[in-house]
Formats: structure tokens, C-alpha cells, sequence
């Protein structure tokens, strides 16, 4: 059994423009900042890519906790995919895609993870971590969304960073639903 949730954010940012910052390996460090969330192996900064691995450490309830992910597809700058290689869960799986949208751009992130520990894991899933894992994500996912002007951008080059006419940033990022949990093995 998995859990599976959905969150859309409505961001004013060009979809080129957020594609790349969530494939940054050092956007994600940053947004993490809260949890001590840090790249230690595979690529540990700038973009990563289809067939790369990152492996992430951080501390969270209290907890050392070590991931390491692959990125299994990239669609740029529509979707990619990354799955969990190694780590706490028995499954963790996360799609992330990129539309135009009104407002600019829609964000959509797709997670199915499943705990270790059989009944327990379960029940953990339902009462804490798909809770605490919808929050990391549109935390995260604000952080992505945040206009920043004329500070170049690591990894994707100096002017990166910076709008153009045709792409100013405006104010802000709204996470649209977040949908609640749902289980089942072909939940993605």
C-alpha cells in the first residue's frame, strides 16, 4: 500500500524560470534550511539531471535521516520524475510538473510513498508523514515561487535570474489544493 497526494501552487513566474529552480540542487538545500536538509553525494549542486543521483541528508523529528534519489525522466521543461534509490521508505516516487497558467504558472507535485514496518509504517503514513510531507512540499514549493532580481543564479549562469521585460516576476505564489491522502498500490 501507498499514500498518494497532490499539490498545485499558481506561481507568477515564467514556467522556464521555476522548471529550472526545482531542478537546482541548491534551490532545494535552501528551501530545506529548516529541516538542515544538505546534498552530500551524487550531484551536490547546480542542476540535476535525467540518470543523476543526489543523496540528501537531514534531521527531521528529531531523526538523522539519509535519501538518496534518482532522477528517472525529464521532460524539460514540462515534468520530471525522481523515486527514492535509497533511504527511510519503502517507496517514495514524486512527478512534478509545469503548465501555463493564468497567473503564470502552474506547479503540480505528485507524491506516492509508502513507510517501512508494515502496521505500523501504515498507520505512521496516516497520522503523521503524509501531513508532514504535503507541508515540506508547499513549503518548499513557496520558497521556488519567491521573486528574486539580479543575483545570477548557480548553476544556469549569471542573468538567469534576472526578468525581462516580458517576464517580470510579480508578487507571489498560491498553492491552489493540496489534496488529502489516498492509498492503494497504483496510486501513481
Amino acid at each position: 500500500m501507498s499514500v498518494h497526494f497532490r499539490v498545485e501552487t499558481d506561481s507568477n513566474l515564467p514556467l522556464e524560470l521555476l522548471f529550472r529552480r526545482s531542478l537546482s540542487v541548491d534551490e532545494h538545500v535552501a528551501s530545506m534550511a529548516a529541516s538542515g536538509e544538505r546534498a552530500v553525494g551524487g550531484v551536490t549542486a547546480g542542476q540535476i539531471a535525467a540518470g543523476q543521483t543526489v543523496t540528501w541528508k537531514a534531521r527531521h523529528f528529531c531523526v538523522r535521516f539519509s535519501m538518496t534519489s534518482l532522477v528517472t525522466e525529464v521532460d524539460h521543461p514540462r515534468r520530471f520524475v525522481d523515486h527514492q534509490v535509497k533511504g527511510p521508505f519503502s517507496s517514495f516516487h514524486h512527478i512534478h510538473t509545469f503548465e501555463p497558467s493564468a497567473a503564470g504558472t502552474l506547479m503540480v507535485d505528485e507524491i506516492a510513498f509508502a513507510a517501512p514496518f508494515g502496521m505500523l509504517g501504515r498507520i505512521a503514513e496516516r497520522l503523521v508523514l503524509a501531513r508532514y510531507l504535503r507541508r515540506l512540499i508547499i513549503r518548499r514549493n513557496e520558497y521556488l515561487c519567491r521573486p528574486r532580481s539580479g543575483s545570477g543564479y548557480p548553476g544556469l549562469g549569471p542573468s538567469a535570474e534576472e526578468p525581462g521585460p516580458s517576464d517580470a516576476p510579480r508578487e507571489g505564489s498560491t498553492v491552489r489544493r493540496a489534496f488529502p491522502g489516498r492509498t492503494g498500490r497504483d496510486a501513481l
